[in-house]
């Protein structure tokens, strides 16, 4: 759902996505009159033009540009649509639970499933319409890929939340790839997978189940308090919070079976941009589905559906396959390994899998040390480098360790890069190369000093 900008740890208008087609990657605008090249097969490509082309359509760059081309690379994949991927196995489970679980007064499923919108949004899909504040943190471009100032790789699937309310829909799921540039890990990738979820009631079918519920209102002009919007009633808010817990613990039964302990944290949430957070006990450990509520009235209005409150969630599926499927590593989704693709051909969706593990392949580590420039540094921005040259070869970045100097106050830090394949044996020499291609692009493109 629109504003956990963490998203998930647990756990829209377009034809078929076509291949993109890249006309130059904008190099980081600090740097770019730098003529020095990587020499490395693994450097990223140098900008031939201005412009990007994608699904059919071009892209002027500008000083916000920043999407690179290996993540260009993975839109069009939809790994969500792909039978017998495990992602696909997580979607068609949830749309087979809300099919029959949810069913309208003529016998059609209550929700309709939108799994093929285009990737690429404006900014104000993803964040104006949703009412962040221009000032928010989650606007920048260290944390997003922008095409351009106007144009964006979607950060949530929330960013269709706006349009297909304004459509006409009143229950809806909304599956697509999600963009965001962040650590690195085996739970963290730049391209993942969202669900999310909408329901809006009118006042009819709010109260049309309780006692005396034609007395009740949607809606009264009283204050904003830690329990309710201005404009909720009291009745409305707990009523709407009572089906979200409803929906979103059946689904989690539907999911990992019976026998799950389930508590609530932080139940409602009234200022801009409300969340749940669930916490689901599973095995042990505690799931956690973040970024669901009773959604902002002032979205829900500006959308057209001014007579009618509502809830929305948003699921990651990586997270919720890593943990039913017991999948280890997030990069594994990406694999074309038939190892991996073959134990997840099964006659019906919902039957049991335990991911069988590949060789697991010995890491390689490698430290790089570098003092800060003295303008503005981003972690997410080193990461991002990292990873357009290492690709899925790195499996964890961490920073060990950050040093200010005494006397000069300059700050540095240090990195471990682990290098591991998840199909196979990595030597040293290729390892070598691939880090001293970071190095070299770290100090053309981030402006760092090398304590190589």
């Amino acid at each position: 759902m629109a504003m956990l900008w963490k998203f998930m740890r647990v756990a829209k208008y377009s034809k078929t996505a076509l291949p993109p087609k890249v006309r130059g990657i904008p190099t980081h605008p600090r740097h770019s009159s730098s003529s020095k090249s990587v020499p490395s097969d693994f450097a990223a490509s140098t900008p031939c033009s201005h412009t990007v082309e994608l699904l059919g359509k071009s892209y002027p760059q500008d000083d916000y540009s920043n999407v690179t081309e290996k993540i260009l690379s993975k839109v069009g994949k939809n790994l969500h649509n792909k039978k017998h991927h495990p992602l696909w196995l997580i979607k068609e489970q949830v749309k087979d639970h809300f099919y029959k679980q949810y069913v309208g007064r003529r016998g059609n499923p209550l929700f309709s499933v939108y799994d093929n919108l285009s990737p690429v949004v404006t900014v104000q899909q993803n964040f104006d319409n949703l009412l962040i504040p221009q000032n928010h943190a989650s606007r920048k471009k260290e944390d997003n890929y922008y095409l351009n100032r106007d144009h964006m790789l979607r950060a949530h699937t929330s960013a269709h939340q706006w349009d297909l309310i304004h459509s006409g829909l009143d229950a809806f799921l909304a599956v697509g790839d999600v963009y965001r540039r962040d650590t690195i890990d085996n739970t963290h990738y730049p391209v993942f997978h969202q669900m999310e979820g909408v329901r809006l009631f009118s006042c009819h079918e709010l109260f049309s189940n309780i006692k005396d519920g034609e007395s009740f209102q949607l809606f009264e002009q009283g204050h904003r308090t830690a329990h309710k919007q201005q404009c909720h009633t009291m009745e409305a808010v707990r009523l709407v919070e009572f089906n979200l817990k409803q929906v979103l613990t059946k689904l989690m039964t539907h999911i990992f079976g019976d026998g799950l302990q389930v508590r609530w944290v932080d139940c409602y949430f009234p200022f801009t941009h409300p969340s749940f957070e669930m916490e689901i006990n599973f095995q042990g450990e505690w799931l956690e589905v973040l970024g669901c509520g009773v959604m902002e009235q002032q979205l829900v209005n500006s959308a057209g559906a001014q007579d009618k409150i509502g809830w929305a969630f948003g699921l990651g599926l990586e997270r919720l396959a890593m943990i039913l499927y017991d999948i280890p590593d997030i990069r594994l989704f990406w694999s074309e390994d038939e190892r991996f693709l073959k134990q997840f051909i099964v006659p019906h969706v919902c039957q049991k899998i335990k991911f069988q593990p590949l060789s697991r392949y010995p890491p390689l580590i490698n430290d790089i040390s570098f003092w800060l420039p003295s303008e503005t540094y981003s972690k997410n921005d080193f990461y991002e480098l990292a990873r357009t040259i290492g690709g899925d070869l790195i499996e964890k970045v961490v920073l060990l360790d950050e040093f200010t100097h005494p006397k000069t106050k300059k700050v540095s830090h240090c990195y471990r890069i682990v290098y591991r394949h998840p199909e196979r044996t990595l030597t040293q020499s290729e390892v070598h190369r691939i880090h001293q291609a970071i190095e070299e692009s770290a100090v053309r493109e981030l402006g760092v000093e090398g304590r190589f």
